[in-house]
């Protein structure tokens, strides 16, 4: 794969001048743990249907990842290769990443959720060499899904499946054989080892464009953002990270899967969101950070309120994706015991913005918190002009962690020639220099922290032969910060119902968390003088309930 990583090279200078870039890997972060601390307990992955728990120290993780690395190679697997891994929260999840980065092979995390029309996307866009997932989960055939589309993947050489017991399994190509005491895998992990500027993660985020965007990072563009993150959040070695929020999202990677190591600590991986098991996790490993949507601390503190179990060792609990309700930090504070954090924060970025650990509690529920260290914020007018304190109007950010660019979309980058990236936000900034975000001027709607591409499954609603127009607009949720539903215009003679909205998606291959959860049916939309279709009402309408 050729990488377009075009933001990268003009401020590769001044961040590493500044100290902002750490010109290490995630290669030289496991080698350090290795050679301090081999013996540690780094990494416990737990299987919530199955039960089943797996533990690495330091030395075992660096073993495995090695061995799997050369087991890659053996695949075909190169530097600059994709590697496309469709996993939950499991061991082999981390160990492929780590594997990937010791040959210069980059990593693409897929969520779990995605389906035939997603993957089809990505795996095309990616030019994924090999592809990494589950014979089942949660009742879904990944292996015979994926088979199906191979055909029609050219770049597509191997698809590897955890959990089969057949020729193509993880433990029959990868992790089950000694490859790394083969003869010729010494040179193997020494001929592409990565330095910290070349990609070492594609991932996509869900286009307002109608199809999703490569998002490339390199190991200075994460690693910028996870250590001043890890340090205004006072987390160390003695640190335990709880890690429920999929890795495949930039949250679990970057926070559940790299930091640990970056800071010697331990993950803890839950690969099933279960509030009872994660109250049990914490307990008998004494889990100390954990960082989440809202719908996961909403869970969390009900659940410890129901039971009476308590979780005397979690002292923080980040929490980002959507605004978190005032009460809600009370009853969060009341029934853990530990600090709510708020956040906000962009796949491109990482983690933007978080109060304080000092901060007042009002801080996490009126705010999304203030910059953290190399990072810029401003609020501009629709001429690009900066706001006062308090007035809303468009977000720009400059960051030490801004991405290198959209792969093969560098039209669509949106950084300008000083760095300054638009994020599509709409927000407004206090005197104190804390943020909120107020609105969005690109059009997505957020589930559950999941980005749900409206213009794609508007363009899908279009393609029903009853439907003359269509607008996919958001509603509040208590639990999941937003729902979406889908107002229609039917065809004359036509008619259009909730079930049969449904099933017409699914047989589009849609991942089901996009598909809209209610539907609206209008004589007509409002619009424009030029036809239009003007969402703002519709959002309005919706809020009063008068659709």
């Amino acid at each position: 794969m050729e990488f377009d990583a075009v933001l990268l090279p003009p401020r590769r200078a001044a961040m590493v001048a500044q100290g902002w870039w750490p010109e290490r890997t995630i290669n030289d972060a496991l080698d350090a743990c290795v050679a301090v601390c081999p013996d540690q307990l780094a990494l416990t992955a737990v299987q919530v249907e199955t039960g089943e728990v797996t533990r690495f120290t330091y030395r075992e993780l660096a073993r495995m990842a090695d061995r799997i690395a050369v087991g890659l190679s053996r695949l075909g697997v190169g530097k600059n290769d994709i590697v496309a891994c469709q996993l939950p929260n499991w061991w082999q999840f981390t160990l492929t990443y780590l594997a990937c980065s010791r040959i210069g092979a980059v990593i693409n995390p897929l969520m779990h959720i995605f389906r035939e029309r997603e993957l089809s996307f990505m795996l095309q866009h990616s030019e994924a060499k090999v592809m990494i997932a589950p014979h089942t989960f949660r009742g879904f055939d990944f292996e015979q899904m994926i088979t199906a589309l191979q055909p029609n993947l050219p770049h597509l050489r191997q698809l590897v499946v955890v959990g089969g017991n057949g020729a193509n399994s993880f433990d029959a190509l990868l992790s089950g054989p000694a490859w790394e005491q083969a003869p010729d895998a010494a040179a193997i992990l020494a001929l592409h080892r990565p330095g910290p500027d070349d990609i070492t993660q594609l991932i996509y985020t869900s286009g307002t464009t109608g199809e999703p965007k490569g998002v490339m990072h390199s190991a200075n563009t994460t690693m910028a953002n996870i250590l001043p993150y890890a340090q205004r959040m006072q987390l160390d070695s003695e640190s335990v990270v709880l890690m429920a929020s999929p890795m495949a999202h930039q949250t679990g990677f970057m926070y559940g899967l790299m930091m640990p190591i970056l800071l010697k600590a331990r993950a803890v991986l839950q690969d099933i969101w279960e509030p009872k098991k994660a109250i049990e996790l914490i307990r008998t490993e004494g889990v100390t950070f954990t960082m989440a949507s809202t719908p996961f601390l909403t869970d969390l503190a009900r659940t410890v309120t129901e039971t009476g179990q308590s979780v005397p060792t979690l002292r923080t609990f980040l929490c980002a994706g959507a605004p978190i309700p005032g009460p809600l930090v009370e009853q969060a504070r009341a029934a853990l015991g530990a600090k709510i954090v708020s956040a906000w924060g962009m796949t491109e970025n990482g983690a933007v913005t978080t109060t304080c650990l000092d901060d007042d509690d009002e801080r996490a529920f009126n705010t999304d918190g203030c910059p953290l260290p190399g990072v810029e914020i401003k609020v501009v007018d629709g001429d690009g002009h900066p706001l006062p304190a308090g007035q809303p109007g468009k977000l720009l950010l400059r960051a030490c962690s801004n991405f290198g660019g959209y792969l093969h979309r560098p039209h669509l980058n949106g950084t300008d020639a000083e760095d300054w990236f638009d994020t599509g936000d709409l927000a407004r900034i206090d005197e104190r220099g804390y943020l909120r975000i107020t609105g969005r001027s690109k059009d997505v709607i957020i589930r559950g922290g999941e980005n749900i591409p409206v213009v794609e499954i508007e363009s899908l609603l279009y393609r029903h032969p009853a439907v003359a127009l269509a607008a996919i607009v958001a509603y509040p949720d208590e639990r999941l910060g937003e729902r979406a539903c889908a107002v229609v215009v039917p065809k004359p003679g036509q008619s259009l119902d909730l079930p049969g909205m449904v099933e017409f998606l699914k047989a589009q291959k849609v991942a089901l968390q996009y598909i809209p959860e209610r539907l609206v049916v209008r004589d007509d939309l409002p619009s424009t003088p030029s036809g239009k279709i003007q969402k703002f009402r519709l959002r309005e309408l919706m809020r009063h309930s008068a659709l």
